[in-house]
């Protein structure tokens, strides 16, 4: 059904991997993933459970992480031992040391990652940046960006996001309209209407906004977004969109087609790992079982294979 492989790890969201054979890793940054079970049956949905390695050191792991992946073939059993034994803030820990000490992720792939983030990480990562490079995120996402892309991401890096529990209606309509003023209502667009709803409101508003768009202009707002916009703006905006209405189906869907058919998107699969593992994955992993009536578990088995799907099985028991 997949693509198999005896040796291959990703080491980064900017798809660098682990050596088949002599092939040095470069700019790579070391990713943590998460964990499946292996039943058909569904998966309920339990909060993860952090765990901390006794005597962790960031230094110690990054370097032997670099040493298992240079010269002539792999130590694929360093790799699995560090990268599924250390808790999901380790591990975050070891990627930013190994991409300070060894390379760097582009802001264009970090930037993809906070879609889906709390207010409090969004600030936190951009702390992390300046003290790791001593810039702010910020201006390197400015410039490695252009146009209405860099907007919305800029955007979104302000962490200005609503994060309570109430919908003001009255707010939902008049941001409706204003989507609609912005977009089908006039000729070309007017991102800065779509980047400050989308940006700023709180997930339970966006669905509130989303259904007020429904009924005044009789038309779903992804239909819109996409006759509006195109191309990585229009991924943006449409991302924000699915994960305001349901974050655990967007990603179930996300692994699902990383799976689906011919060929692995194990770039996709190891990302969502990475970000969800211990904040939602039980959840996804229920999602998917109810979209698609089968195992999470069971579709990484029967799609993976060798290391990869070793590594894999480590980290989402």
């Amino acid at each position: 059904m997949g693509n198999r492989h005896s040796q291959s790890y990703s080491l980064s969201e900017g798809s660098q991997q682990l050596p088949k054979g002599d092939t040095q890793p470069s700019a790579a940054a070391v990713q943590p993933l998460s964990h499946p079970s292996g039943s058909g049956e569904p998966e309920a949905h339990q909060p993860a459970k952090a765990r901390r390695h006794q005597g962790f050191d960031v230094d110690r792991d990054t370097k032997n992480l670099n040493k298992a992946c240079k010269g002539m073939g792999t130590d694929e059993a360093t790799i699995i031992e560090i990268l599924s034994s250390r808790t999901s803030n380790e591990r975050q820990q070891i990627k930013q040391k190994y991409k300070a000490t060894y390379g760097k992720v582009t802001p264009r792939v970090l930037a993809s990652m906070h879609m889906a983030l709390a207010m409090a990480e969004i600030i936190a990562i951009k702390e992390a940046y300046q003290r790791l490079f001593d810039r702010s995120l910020e201006s390197a996402i400015k410039d490695d960006t252009s146009g209405n892309l860099k907007k919305i991401l800029v955007s979104l890096l302000q962490a200005n996001r609503d994060e309570g529990d109430n919908v003001d209606k009255d707010l939902a309509g008049q941001d409706a309209k204003d989507l609609y003023d912005a977009g089908e209502g006039r000729w070309g667009t007017d991102e800065l209407a779509f980047n400050e709803v989308l940006a700023e409101r709180s997930h339970k508003q966006l669905r509130a906004t989303f259904q007020a768009y429904q009924i005044l202009i009789g038309k779903d707002i992804e239909e819109a977004i996409e006759a509006e916009t195109s191309g990585d703006l229009q991924k943006a905006y449409l991302t924000l969109v699915r994960c305001a209405r349901d974050q655990e189906g967007y990603f179930a869907d996300r692994l699902y087609k990383s799976m689906k058919g011919a060929g692995t998107d194990e770039e996709t699969l190891i990302h969502i790992f990475v970000t969800r593992g211990e904040v939602d994955l039980q959840g996804i992993k229920a999602k998917f079982q109810e979209k698609y009536q089968k195992s999470l578990s069971d579709m990484v088995r029967s799609d993976t294979s060798g290391d990869f799907q070793k590594l894999l099985v480590a980290l989402l028991h």
